[in-house]
Order: C-alpha cells, then sequence, then structure tokens
C-alpha cells in the first residue's frame, strides 16, 4: 500500500475529507488485519480526522517527490525486502503523482491497483480520462470495501472472510 501526498489540499474542514473518513476507518481496520505493508510519500501530515492521523503514523514514511519515487532506493529496497507483487496505490493527485508512479509500478512488473475512494484529482473531470489511460496498462481501480473483500475470498480463511463481511456491514 503506498499513499501518495495523502494530505494535499485539504482542510480539517474539507468536504473530501469528510467524505473519506469510513474508507480511511476501513483501511486502518483492513491493513491491521490483513499485515500489509504501507508507505506514506510526500505530504502525508494527517489532518483533522483521528483515525487518519492514526493511519499515518503506523506507516513507514519517506519524505521524497513522489514523481521520483522509483529512483529512491528506500522505497525501491523496501519493496523488494517485502517480495511486493502488488501495490495499491491512494492519495493525490491522480493524474499527476498517482498516474506516473502506477504506470512505473507497472512498467516494472507490478500488479497495480487504485483505490478510488481514497485518490483525489486535482481536476475532477480528467478523472476519467486518467483511468480509462491506466486500464490500457491494466492498472484498475478498486475501493476499500472490494479490496478487503477480495483479500478474505483470496486467502478462503472462513473465519476471516466473516469477520470482513462483519466489518463492511
Amino acid at each position: 500500500m503506498v499513499l501518495i501526498n495523502l494530505s494535499r489540499g485539504e482542510t480539517p474542514a474539507s468536504a473530501d475529507l469528510a467524505a473519506r473518513h469510513s474508507s480511511f476507518s476501513l483501511l486502518q481496520t483492513g491493513l491491521e488485519m490483513f499485515a500489509v505493508a504501507s508507505i506514506a510519500i510526500g505530504e502525508c501530515q494527517p489532518v483533522g480526522i483521528e483515525v487518519r492521523q492514526q493511519l499515518v503514523h503506523a506507516m513507514m514514511q519517506l519524505d521524497v517527490d513522489a514523481i521520483s519515487i522509483w529512483q529512491d532506493r528506500r522505497f525501491t529496497d523496501n519493496l523488494a525486502s517485502a517480495h511486493t507483487g502488488v501495490i495499491l496505490f491512494g492519495g493525490s493527485w491522480l493524474e499527476e503523482e498517482i498516474f506516473i508512479a502506477a504506470l512505473q509500478a507497472a512498467e516494472r512488473g507490478y500488479d497495480v491497483r487504485l483505490l478510488s475512494d481514497l485518490i483525489a484529482a486535482r481536476v475532477d473531470g480528467d478523472r476519467s480520462l486518467v483511468l480509462d489511460r491506466l486500464a490500457l496498462h491494466g492498472i484498475l481501480p478498486t475501493t476499500v470495501r472490494q479490496m478487503l473483500l477480495e483479500w478474505a475470498v483470496c486467502l478462503d480463511d472462513a473465519l476471516l472472510k466473516q469477520k470482513v463481511q462483519q466489518l463492511l456491514s
């Protein structure tokens, strides 16, 4: 899980921030439940919502330009040491840093997914264009809810499936 510039352009009163609160809460619980490694890149100082503050503080934080993450040895070494095959991206801006990071991840052979409920676009009108372009490279959007259910089903653990279903209800 890589969250890029998560707090960019947000204030404590931001409507977008409030709307994403439930997704952040689910994400925090899911990352703990599935023991998923997470990295926060760039502007990720939490604003306003306590659950998001806890989430960001629990992540490895790298103060690096998001456009250049693939040139940062700390980032690439961390992925290599964890034997990462799938990368999920969230944060800001979809048509800028997330777009470039996702394309470069796919180019390097990673299975890439975008957490659409945790991604902000600088220009909302560009959102569908960027998602269409990324889809051409096999990079598809999902939501935190879909991701958690998919993980539980893939692990084929009845107790875990039940916990996730309760969490999502």
